[in-house]
């Protein structure tokens, strides 16, 4: 819905930070890239929530037990 586009070498970059997550044991995570903000459930491996980078000043994120910066 926000047409935020993902390349295939940044999908493998979100998928190794998902991996990241999951061997830590997080349930849900922020995973930031140089252009999004992601907010995925690590078991389901499925974004619950995506916004651009311009659009992250002053948000609050909620409801994440772990961060990965890609």
């Amino acid at each position: 819905d926000r047409k935020i586009e993902l390349d295939p070498a940044m999908m493998l970059k979100v998928n190794d930070a998902i991996d990241k997550a999951a061997a830590k044991g997080v349930e849900d995570t922020l995973i930031l890239t140089s252009g999004a903000a992601l907010i995925v459930n690590v078991p389901n491996r499925t974004v619950v929530t995506a916004m651009d980078r311009a659009a992250l000043n002053g948000n609050v994120f909620t409801n994440i037990d772990g961060a990965v910066i890609v």
